[in-house]
Formats: structure tokens, C-alpha cells, sequence
């Protein structure tokens, strides 16, 4: 799956750790250097300190920098003290010969004239290497270096997957991570923070010990590093690999009395350098959620510096290689993963459970403190895969959140949603006679524009309590007389009033709700933020939600959750200390109260962690019907594809005609098809030029069929910073769907490269909008107008493997995924038998079986019996002939 390089290639080329250790054996003693005998450069210069062992040299910069020649008799790896002063932390960047550059951040040794010394691993090839000291600012002053051979005995290597390894040293209590024989990760260490400051580096002893273990992702052995020693708490390194799988979940635990703790770091490695093969290598910040139009951003490798939530992705745009770090339970924590990039190949990582910050996660105050007042205290599993392409890694992140976060919502079974929403013209405006209106000119004049299973979500957004409860009464039976189903619009966590008054369906106050952060209220998006465990809260809840049912809404669009996510003074109950226990608490709350009476859509909301209670997720924030909205959109689609592992459906939000050009609603109308649903905005209660766009666009049957179907589009590229790319791309039963847009004010010549979404040998390219035909081979070229896009449908040319393979088919198979049972979507109708077996992803027949199917979907196929994890599911027919699907079970 992951790129070898070739053994001993330059200080870049790092094998695995047991190969190296054959160069070592026990030959190599300790070697000190004094940094002042160094080659000195720029204003780094010789200072006198008295606790030293000579001189320091100080004034370390990016361009101020001593270089230590070192020698070694054998090549492999090597633990290199450093001995430095510094008053403040502060930051080296080390790069050993041709190798990867090192960012090294140190704590305050204790003064400018005190000594202290931090041990990093570098790999050495036999002989001579320079070995250069600087800092991405301003540095520590640098007094010497000793450098001593890591011997095998010192090591504790564990398999997985194929030619994986977790290489553990029991000297350094640090570990590596290496994939397909590259060493990706090197001088892993960990931390908490609680009553004390714990460092894996600095306990004394360690034992190791594993044993099987099953959990929602699946099944495997757990390894467990103790650590004691040096600190009142012991510490807990584990790692956890699971059968016939190619990535590792790793986590940091304290045990003993007072093992509490408000940050932990399962990993933090100052030589993240996974084999990206070169080209434009980029680390991805990812937001926290999609709140005031953040966005993602693909940021050069080599100048990276930032903090990103829960995950984040390292990889190449050109080979495509990736490796992805990150999160995969937010229960308790919040995450933030802190990438400083040393070099075009190289980086800083660090994950920091316990992570807050007011642009980021929205926070005004710090994280919580986990476990108060228990003997243990644990950091979230923490997922590492690397994939020849960074898009499949995500897609694997994706899947996996999915297991370790299973579906709280009941199972979707349905057609995906396609329908209207008032906020996108009519707003403040909407009343009973134009949401009738809307209803009308959707069952009269788009009568083809429906889902699958032939209906459209008619959705009352904010302000749809302009009505009376008779009135959305009304109006939700006149939806359903018309085959279409009524939705309804609701901030469970925020109080829009900002006053005391009494609060619905309690006896409470609004004012005893508000959440409060640093003895005060807190105020996020105007609104006050609620304390999402107060018994006010949940009653409030409990009557709003009554309401919708009653009056027969049969979806419901939740805003704003983010309000319900913040650190707070304290909670109402006394047991949550956290965001997202308090989080986690609500949605609960507020899913059972829904049941399965209604779909829940997530508007404003944490990416991650709202995954287990929506069917349905806006990708970005309000996006509407211009080029720009567009974009915007889009760059969430880029880089959050794979967030439809975790929900059911992406919605690209309100798809707005308005009176902008036929382009233009081309391009809002296709990143909505790229993106998920379909929701469109415009006020069909009057006349206007969107009426015939509606008609012209929303009814072309070759672009409905693909809204329609069950697709999930990829980026072809991801360089695009914090923009979105161009080209949108999957392929299903060997037909390819290419989707390309034009941002800009200018016609683009556009030159396509299939190679580069999978393609091979001629094709026929079929523009679903205009029916333009082009043949031809290798590349599409067309010129793209202005503020437009376009869709192709590629035929006849062979499509390959290039990370796409997780996407599904036309024909489906869904819920997945599923707890109890799934079924079979197909394509076109079948008559007669169906022959189902269910095999491991080794390709072992775990049970078959036989149905009889009458049209285009299957009964019911049940999977209770299945242990959780991932399946290939095989499907034989003779009108559809043989169909495979990858299936997860929950």
C-alpha cells in the first residue's frame, strides 16, 4: 500500500528500525561534541556559561547556525542529547546531512546560564555528516551534542499489517511508526497535564505486556507500555492493531490517585517524515466546525504552522501519497493537532487532547479537566494510516470515526434527501401562503425533480414561527397530501431573547440556562449559549420537539449546535467537566426526544462529533448562489469529502438562482451534486428568471439521474490552499463522472489529465448540460466560460485503482452503515433471484444466502449476527450480473 524507499539512500532513506540495528550490533560507544568548535554562520556566536561544559553558542535564527561534524562507524540510528540554555521555550531546527530537518521545541532549562538536555533520534549513514543547528526564530543557545547508538536490545518491535511496525524504546520511552518499511514517525513521545506535568521521556522504568482485545472499530491485540518512576502517577503508552488492518490507533493513559488531567498527548514526534515521494507536499488544517465561513486550508509542507482540529492530512499532491493523524473518539476531549513544517519532507507534530482556542473551537476559556477525582485518566484513540493516496487515508479516517463513533440516529432507508429551504430568498418572510406556494410550483412545474423513492423535503427554516401551530399543521398535511414531506427549522442550545423570562415548557428561567464561561455569559453568533445538561434545556427541548411531531414535520434542521460544545465554568450536572460530555449529553438528549419521527439535518455544528446524531450535515457555513458562495462551498467539498463516512449525506447548503447568469446557477447547482443533496432556495412563491432556470436545470434527466444515485465525489487535486479545487471526479460501474468548474471572471482552456482520475485508453465524454459529445484519448480539453461548470460523463475508457475504490456504486447498498440490516438498491429493476454472500476484506465467504427481489430494491437482508467491522458484500443477479459492495457494520 505505501511506497519502500530504497534502503540507505542518504540520510532521507530510512528503514525500518530492526534492519538498522544489524549495521550497529554493540560497536558504537558514546561520542560527545562541543557546539563551539562548530562551523558558525551568520550572528551566531560564542558566549561563556558557567554551568556548561565549555562555551555555548548562542544567537541561533534561520539564517544563524552552527554546524557539528559528526562520525560514525555505522549507519542506522542514533540518540543524539542535546545540551542547551534557555530562559523560555524556545525552538531548534536540526538537520542531520542530506536528511529531513528536525523541529525540536524545548522547555526553559532553568536560565540562560543553566544547562539542561533533550534526546531526539536521528538517523546517520556511516561516515562523515554535518549536522546543523538553527530555529524557525529565535533559538536556544546550543552547548554540546552526545551521540550514542540505539541498540536492538534497547527496542521492543511490534508487527502489524503488512511490513508495519511499532518500534518502541524502552531506553527513551519514546516510539516509532513505521509503514510498508519507511519509518514515518520517529521519537513519538507523550504527555499529561494535571496535578503534575508527566512526560513519557522522563519516567525511569517500563514494562510491556499485551493481550486481545475487541472494541467498536474491531478486533486486534492491545500493547501497553507501563511507565513508573519519577512521578506520583504511572503512565500508560498503548497501542492498539487490528486484524488484517494497515493502520494503528495509539493512546496515553495515567493511573494512580490524582490521575486527572486537562491535556494529554498521545503523540507528539518532532520527525514526522513519511515517504511523500516529493512534488508539492502540503499539511491540511482542518476547522473544528463550519461556523463564520472558515475554511479549510492545504498549506505548504515546509512553511505550515498552525493548529487544526482532530485530524490532520500530510501528503503530496503530486505521488499522492498521505499519512493522516487523528481522532477518532471525542467524548470527552477536543483535539487539536499542532503541525510546524521543517522542511519540504518534514514536520513538527503534535496532538494535543485538551485542545481550545476562540477561533478554532470557539472557546473563551480552557479545556476541562477529565476524570476529576479518579485513578485513571485516558486521551482518545488516536488513528494513524498512511495510503499511496491521501485521499483513500482519509476515507479510511472516515470509516473508522464512523465505528468508533457508531450511529446514534435511528437507520436511514430512504432515497437521499433532495427538497427546499426557505432561508435562501424568502427568509424573514416566510408565512403559511408562501410556503404553500412553494409546494405548489414544486408538485406542478418541476414535477421530475424528486428523490428516488419519488418525494422533496419542503423545509420551513428560521422564522418559521411567523405560523400559528394550526398553521404548520396546516401546512405539513397540505406537504404530505402532495407526496412531499414538511421540514422544520430549530436552535435547540441558544437563546436568541438574550433577557430573563420564563423558558418553555418548564418552570425555569431562561437565565438559569446560560451557560457561563469565566463568571460570565457568552455570547457566539449573537446568541446566548445553554447549558446543555440543565433539566430547563432538555424540558425546552422536549416541548419544541413535541410541537414538530405533532404537527406532522417529518424533518427537522438543528442550528447552531456548536453553542452546546463550549468549556464552561461548570454544568449543571455536576458529573460533566467538559464541552463534549456536556456535547455528547445534549445531542442525546435531543435525538431521543426526536426518535425516529423525523430526519435530522446539522446545520452550524461541530464537523467531528456530530456525526452519531445526524442523518444529514451542511458541509459549510450559509452559502447562496454566486460564483464566490460557490467556491466557498467547495472548498469544504475538497477537503471534507470524507466526512460522508460519518453521516449519511453532505448538503453544499442553499442552491440559489436568483438572477445571476445560467452559468452561474450551473456552477451552484453542480456543487451541490458534487457535495451531497440538493437543497435548493429560491422565493418559487413569485415570478422571477430562477423559475425557468428551476424547470431548465433541476428537470435535465442525465444530471438528476446523477444527484439522484447514491456517487460520491473526490478532488482531483489538493494544492489549492484555502481555495477549492476544479475538478470533482468518481467513478462507478466504469463510467467516470468529471465535474469542473470555473471561479473566475475569464473563460479557462481546460486540459485534462485522466491519467489523473484513473483513466486509461479512449473515451467518449458525454456534457450532461449542453449533450456535447467529445471523443479522443489520454485528456479532455475544452474551453470552460466564465463563472460556469460542467459535467461529463466519461465512457469506454478503462478505469483503474487511484484511491477511488471506496466510492460506491450506482447500484447500493444501504444503510452503511448498518446495525441490524441492510438492503439493495439497484440500479435498474430486477426480476428473480438474488445470490448474497458476505465475505472479510481477506476475501473469506463468511455466510451466503438467496432472495427474491421485484424491482429496484432488495428486502431486508439481516447482518445482526456480524461482528462490527468491515465487509465485502457480493450481489449476483442475472439483469445486473455480479455487484460488490464494501459494507461496515456497526
Amino acid at each position: 500500500m505505501y511506497a519502500k524507499k530504497t534502503i540507505l539512500m542518504g540520510m532521507r532513506s530510512k528503514n525500518i528500525f530492526a534492519a538498522a540495528m544489524l549495521f550497529l550490533g554493540l560497536t558504537g560507544f558514546a561520542q560527545t561534541y562541543e557546539a563551539e568548535n562548530g562551523t558558525r554562520e551568520g550572528n551566531a556566536d560564542v558566549q561563556t556559561c558557567d554551568s556548561c561544559s565549555g562555551s555555548i553558542v548562542g544567537n541561533l535564527s534561520d539564517t544563524s547556525t552552527v554546524t557539528i561534524a559528526v562520525n560514525t562507524s555505522a549507519a542506522g540510528w542514533y540518540n543524539m542529547q542535546v545540551f542547551y540554555c534557555t530562559g523560555d521555550p524556545r525552538t531548534f531546527k536540526i538537520t542531520p546531512g542530506n536528511g529531513p530537518a528536525l523541529i525540536v521545541p524545548v522547555p526553559a532549562s532553568g536560565g540562560w546560564s543553566t544547562a539542561a538536555s533533550q534526546n531526539v533520534s536521528i538517523y546517520l549513514n556511516a561516515g562523515n555528516t554535518n549536522i546543523v543547528f538553527a530555529s524557525p526564530s529565535y533559538g536556544p543557545n546550543l552547548d554540546k551534542i552526545v551521540i550514542s547508538p540505539i541498540t536492538e536490545t534497547q527496542l521492543q518491535t511490534i508487527n502489524f499489517g503488512t511490513n508495519n511496525q511499532i518500534v518502541y524504546n524502552t531506553t527513551s520511552k519514546t516510539y516509532s511508526l513505521v509503514f510498508d518499511g519507511v519509518t514515518a514517525i520517529s521519537g513519538a513521545s507523550a504527555f499529561a497535564k494535571g496535578n503534575e506535568s508527566n512526560v513519557s521521556t522522563a519516567y525511569s522504568n517500563v514494562t510491556y505486556a499485551s493481550e486481545s482485545f475487541t472494541d467498536n472499530i474491531g478486533s486486534g491485540t492491545k500493547h501497553t507500555f507501563t511507565l513508573t518512576g519519577g512521578f506520583n502517577t504511572n503512565m500508560q503508552q498503548m497501542f492498539y492493531t487490528y486484524n488484517g488492518s494497515e493502520y494503528v490507533a495509539v493512546q496515553v493513559a495515567l493511573a494512580g490517585s490524582g490521575a486527572n488531567c486537562y491535556s494529554m498527548s498521545p503523540l507528539t514526534s518532532y520527525n514526522v517524515s513519511p515517504d511523500l515521494g516529493g512534488g508539492d507536499t502540503r499539511a491540511l488544517l482542518v476547522p473544528y466546525d463550519n461556523d463564520a465561513w472558515v475554511r479549510y486550508n492545504a498549506v505548504n509542507l515546509g512553511g505550515a504552522d498552525f493548529t487544526g482540529s482532530e485530524v490532520t492530512n500530510i501528503y503530496s499532491n503530486d505521488t499522492r501519497h498521505g499519512l493522516v493523524i487523528g481522532s477518532v473518539d471525542n467524548s470527552r476531549w477536543k483535539t487539536g493537532i499542532n503541525v510546524l513544517g521543517a522542511g519540504a519532507s518534514s514536520a513538527y507534530v503534535s496532538v494535543i487532547n485538551g485542545y481550545t482556542n476562540n477561533n478554532l473551537t470557539r472557546d473563551g476559556r480552557g479545556h476541562g479537566w477529565v476524570n476529576i477525582g479518579l485513578d485513571y485518566c485516558d486521551s482518545p484513540k488516536v488513528l494513524i494510516t498512511a495510503n499511496n493516496d491521501w485521499r483513500a487515508a482519509f476515507d479510511t479516517y472516515g470509516e473508522v470515526s464512523a465505528l468508533s463513533q457508531p450511529k446514534y440516529t435511528y437507520d436511514w432507508t430512504a432515497g437521499k434527501p433532495m427538497g427546499w429551504n426557505s432561508w435562501g430568498a424568502i427568509q424573514q418572510q416566510i408565512n403559511l401562503v408562501k410556503a404553500k406556494a412553494v409546494t405548489d410550483f414544486f408538485q406542478n412545474d418541476v414535477p421530475t425533480f424528486r428523490t428516488e423513492d419519488n418525494t422533496l423535503y419542503i423545509d420551513l427554516d428560521s422564522y418559521w414561527d411567523n405560523m400559528t401551530d394550526a398553521q404548520l399543521a396546516e401546512f405539513a398535511a397540505y406537504c404530505t397530501a402532495r407526496g412531499m414531506k414538511p421540514g422544520i427549522y430549530w436552535a435547540p442550545f441558544v437563546d436568541w431573547g438574550m433577557f430573563a423570562r420564563p423558558i418553555e415548557g418548564s418552570s425555569y428561567n431562561y437565565s438559569q440556562t446560560w451557560t457561563r464561561i469565566n463568571d460570565a455569559t457568552f455570547t457566539l453568533d449573537g446568541s446566548y449559549a445553554m447549558d446543555p445538561t440543565h433539566p430547563a434545556t432538555q424540558a425546552r427541548i422536549t416541548y419544541f420537539i413535541n410541537r414538530f411531531i405533532n404537527a406532522g414535520f417529518k424533518m427537522v434542521k438543528f442550528d447552531f449546535l456548536t453553542h452546546a460544545s463550549l468549556e464552561a465554568d461548570s454544568y449543571y450536572d455536576w458529573e460533566v467537566h467538559t464541552g463534549m460530555e456536556a456535547y455528547h449529553q445534549g445531542m442525546k438528549f435531543l435525538t431521543d426526544a426526536v426518535g425516529n419521527h423525523m430526519m435530522i439535518e446539522a446545520s452550524i455544528c461541530p464537523n467531528m462529533s456530530t456525526g452519531p446524531y445526524a442523518h444529514m450535515r451542511r458541509i459549510a457555513c450559509d452559502g447562496y448562489g454566486s460564483i464566490g458562495d460557490t467556491e466557498y462551498t467547495l472548498n469544504s467539498t475538497t477537503y471534507a469529502w470524507w466526512q460522508n463516512k460519518m453521516y449519511d449525506y453532505m448538503d453544499a447548503d442553499n442552491v440559489v438562482f436568483g438572477n445571476y447568469s445560467e452559468g452561474v446557477n450551473r456552477a451552484r447547482y453542480t456543487s451541490s451534486i458534487v457535495t451531497g443533496t440538493i437543497t435548493v432556495g429560491d422565493d418559487y412563491s413569485t415570478t422571477g428568471p430562477w423559475v425557468a432556470r428551476a424547470q431548465s436545470l433541476l428537470q435535465n434527466p442525465e444530471v438528476l439521474a446523477v444527484a439522484q444515485g447514491d456517487m460520491h465525489f473526490k478532488p482531483a487535486d489538493g494544492n489549492t490552499g484555502n481555495t477549492a479545487s476544479q475538478i470533482f471526479y468518481t467513478t462507478q460501474n466504469n463510467i467516470t463522472y468529471v465535474a469542473v468548474f470555473n471561479y473566475s471572471n475569464s473563460n479557462a482552456d481546460m486540459n485534462i489529465d485522466l491519467a489523473r482520475l484513473g483513466l486509461t485508453g479512449s473515451y467518449t465524454a458525454t456534457e450532461l448540460y449542453s449533450g456535447t459529445i467529445t471523443t479522443g484519448s489520454g485528456s479532455l480539453s475544452f474551453t470552460l466560460p466564465a463563472s460556469d461548470a460542467h459535467i461529463y460523463k466519461i465512457t469506454g475508457a478503462t478505469a483503474g485503482t487511484d484511491g477511488n475504490v471506496l466510492a460506491k456504486a450506482t447500484s447500493s447498498l444501504f444503510p452503511n452503515p448498518a446495525t441490524s440490516s441492510f438492503k439493495i438498491k439497484f440500479a435498474a429493476p430486477v426480476s428473480g433471484n438474488a445470490a448474497i454472500t458476505v465475505s472479510d476484506l481477506g476475501g473469506k465467504q463468511l455466510w451466503s444466502t438467496n432472495i427474491s427481489v421485484n424491482g429496484n430494491t432488495s428486502p431486508e437482508i439481516p447482518v445482526s449476527n456480524l461482528a462490527k467491522g468491515f465487509y465485502l458484500v457480493t450481489v449476483t443477479t442475472a439483469q445486473q450480473g455480479t455487484l460488490n459492495f464494501k459494507f461496515i457494520k456497526q
